[in-house]
């Protein structure tokens, strides 16, 4: 394939994923006593038994390399009202948890809020192309009804909930 063809169907590959609503969390790991953290709408739930879920991350992400070298992560799953904290935690730098409130819990930072949390241990790590796909067993969980913050067309937006 050539080169053109190749940068053509990535953008329209792009172009097609933004059609895709996806929901929008911060994945959050520990450097010692330093809490890290990014945003990521490639995530989702995988299995029953054990309950468990799948985040993809860049294989250059300084996350990714934190989370393999402590084998936990968290997964703060943003409600429709908290664009401003994924914006927060999508762009770069170290200093993503300066003004947010948060609290350690089960060893990986929980952001306050945030309607869905998870706490994970790395079950296993899968090469897939420019990511690596990070499986994780479920070994806390809590949340609450509320609409959940999702990515669409490029711009943050909500579902809402019908009874």
């Amino acid at each position: 394939m050539a080169v053109a063809e190749v940068e053509s169907l990535g953008e329209a590959f792009r172009d097609a994923m933004a059609s895709v609503c996806t929901p929008v969390a911060v994945i959050t790991a520990m450097d010692g006593e330093r809490p890290h953290g990014t945003t990521v709408s490639a995530f989702a739930s995988l299995s029953m038994s054990p309950p468990s879920l799948l985040v993809s991350l860049d294989r250059g992400s300084e996350l990714l390399a934190l989370i393999q070298a402590a084998g936990e992560f968290g997964v703060n799953v943003l409600g429709y009202d908290q664009s401003a904290l994924a914006a927060c935690f999508a762009r770069k730098g170290r200093d993503k948890f300066a003004d947010v409130d948060w609290v350690l819990a089960e060893g990986v930072p929980r952001l306050a809020g945030a309607p869905g949390w998870f706490a994970c241990e790395v079950m296993q790590a899968v090469e897939a192309a420019d990511h690596i796909v990070v499986i994780g067993r479920v070994r806390a969980v809590d949340s609450t009804v509320a609409a959940p913050l999702t990515y669409h067309a490029r711009t943050f937006g909500t579902h809402h909930i019908t009874s």
